[in-house]
């Protein structure tokens, strides 16, 4: 009886842990850029000599899904989406690197680059900052154009290129920020060959429908587990009455 409840009980812990992971998912479907978090339950086997001694789940987030989220054309023209794999460096509040898919920019009333997070974007130098009256715009290469609105036949000036970070061969996990660093404060090295679309935002990858079933399965798992439990003390308690009998 003892093995049926513990069993039971980490089935109920990560069906809890599961349905935490899918709600984040679907509270950011409709965030830009964003990744959700796959999760999975491994059994977890507990040996005493040469019997097993107790079985019970544990489940992890697996990792990050990266698959490309569809593209959306905004006509506004400091939206980026990246194309390919590569990534977009902000600087963290702890002045870290980090990354991240989000490509709604904007300027603060400070001047600096950042996106709809407020987290400043990173250039070539380090985060960028836009001249005061500067007209902004985004090349394809990632560069940061700027020119004098009251010079509207002035060529467009290269202020810097916001770093896209390639995510090939290096360690990444994704933070309760929803962000991604490199594991031990380490960062990525900028991908010269990187492009991104101006004027359009890279959705979020949640399939909300796909997700929504997900949760339903979840709640059903734990009210499975749940059920197990209960039967274990109803047959505990029929135990009982038996043994009361002699």
């Amino acid at each position: 009886m003892d093995r049926l409840i513990y069993t039971a009980l980490t089935g109920m812990n990560a069906a809890m842990d599961r349905q935490r992971v899918i709600a984040n998912n679907l509270a950011n479907s409709s965030t830009p850029g964003f990744r959700q978090e796959a999760f999975a339950v491994t059994p977890a086997t507990l040996r005493d000599g040469s019997l097993e001694a107790r079985a019970m789940a544990q489940g992890v987030v697996r990792g990050v899904d990266m698959t490309q989220g569809r593209v959306v054309t905004t006509g506004q023209p400091l939206d980026m989406a990246v194309r390919g794999d590569a990534l977009i460096a902000f600087q963290a509040p702890d002045g870290g690197e980090i990354y991240s898919r989000r490509g709604d920019l904007r300027i603060a009333p400070s001047g600096l680059l950042e996106n709809g997070e407020g987290l400043p974007v990173i250039g070539q130098a380090g985060p960028i900052t836009v001249p005061a009256g500067s007209k902004v715009a985004l090349g394809n290469d990632g560069s940061v154009l700027v020119s004098d609105p009251a010079d509207p036949a002035g060529e467009p000036q290269v202020l810097d290129r916001i770093k896209l970070a390639s995510p090939e061969g290096s360690a990444i996990a994704k933070g309760i920020d929803s962000f991604l660093r490199v594991p031990d404060g380490g960062v990525l090295p900028a991908d010269p060959t990187a492009e991104i679309t101006p004027g359009a935002l890279e959705a979020s990858n949640v399939e909300t429908a796909s997700t929504l079933v997900e949760m339903i399965e979840a709640q059903r798992s734990f009210e499975q587990r749940a059920k197990v439990i209960s039967t274990a003390s109803e047959l505990d308690e029929a135990g009982a009455r038996l043994m009361s009998m002699r």
